[in-house]
């Protein structure tokens, strides 16, 4: 399913109030991003029991029920989950992840709202949510008819969103200080082997299992912790972070000139995680044309210049890190001009 238009979790919100009220609505989204939690949200929000069933573990009875003899005629009685005399929202965890008997069992209960001679009470909502094939995750074809009763939302992930929402819901204050330093790492590709990976879900059991540990959290505890939850990549870089934060280095006050990049060999993965922030920021804090620049954009590109030919001078390879092109944005091409004009040896060893 091609995704030509996405929500954030805060627009995907305002959506079903609006949406799925009226028509049954089909979330789509990679693991981990928060759609059974947002589903979950809305039916709260609308005063609605939530009933969850999660497609992958259905078979066609569970939906239809078993045949009774009554008044010498065959009934099907639906499962009393299903079967209830007050509306409530009925959310089709994994829809497409069920096996394509399962999938024609629901025709008539999302497009009539009724499963035999039951009918969904008035007033009841019917959300399915599930992955893409692109996820590695288990899904199955989904016929054009099923396709067809739906709308149809792809729910991106948002770390101003996320935020927000763990700053109310107890997210380890590490956690958050991490993703707000840098929201990239908030969510990554589904990887195709069996991995761990980066996701709001995965952060989140992050901070739960930091928040149980308690005073008794060290850095070997944190390292098992985070190399469990999140991408590898990622996870020695908050261990990095985490260390950090307990020493004296912070990027902000390096690029303000009150400290220096660390230089001790004991200390390259803080040097590694402060190299890695200071590109972010760069690339967050500075305009991608030349024109839009101020004195103070000015001021933090001199700045920045300084500090690389210092971070070179400790190690030219993560400086190099720094400058060169990879994954998500770069530094602006204007930046770049005059890192290749003032840095030579810099770009010229980078490039050799």
């Amino acid at each position: 399913m091609n995704a030509p238009v996405t929500l954030t979790q805060k627009q995907l919100g305002e959506f079903l109030l609006n949406v799925a009220v009226v028509r049954p609505v089909f979330i789509w989204g990679p693991p981990g991003i928060g759609k059974s939690a947002l589903v979950q949200r809305f039916a709260e929000e609308v005063g609605l029991p939530c009933v969850s069933l999660l497609g992958s573990q259905l078979a066609p009875e569970d939906l239809i029920g078993v045949p009774q003899i009554v008044d010498g005629c065959s009934r099907f009685c639906p499962p009393v989950s299903i079967a209830r005399k007050s509306p409530y929202c009925l959310f089709l965890d994994e829809l497409n992840a069920c096996s394509h008997e399962v999938q024609k069992a629901f025709y008539s209960l999302i497009h009539d709202r009724r499963i035999g001679e039951y009918c969904l009470p008035t007033g009841s909502v019917v959300i399915g949510a599930g992955n893409r094939a692109q996820d590695n995750a288990i899904v199955k074809p989904m016929s054009s008819a099923l396709i067809n009763r739906m709308i149809h939302v792809h729910l991106k992930v948002s770390h101003r969103d996320w935020l927000e929402w763990a700053g109310a819901s107890n997210i380890h204050p590490l956690v958050m200080q991490y993703i707000q330093n840098r929201p990239d790492h908030l969510w990554v590709q589904t990887p195709k082997h069996e991995e761990t990976f980066s996701s709001p879900r995965s952060w989140h059991m992050l901070s739960d299992a930091m928040h149980e540990y308690g005073d008794a959290l060290n850095d070997d505890v944190l390292q098992v912790l985070a190399f469990g939850c999140l991408s590898a990549e990622h996870a020695g870089q908050f261990k990095a972070f985490a260390k950090q934060i307990r020493s004296k280095y912070k990027l902000k006050g390096i690029l303000e000139g009150d400290s220096s990049w660390p230089a001790e060999p004991q200390d390259r993965d803080i040097l590694y995680f402060l190299a890695q922030s200071f590109r972010a920021q760069l690339v967050k804090d500075l305009p991608a044309d030349r024109s839009g620049l101020t004195p103070a954009h000015k001021e933090l590109a001199h700045r920045a210049k300084a500090l690389l030919k210092e971070l070179a001078s400790i190690s030219l390879e993560m400086a190099q890190m720094v400058v060169a092109d990879g994954e998500g944005e770069s530094l602006p091409n204007w930046l770049l001009v005059e890192i290749v004009r003032d840095l030579p040896r810099l770009v010229m060893k980078k490039e050799s």
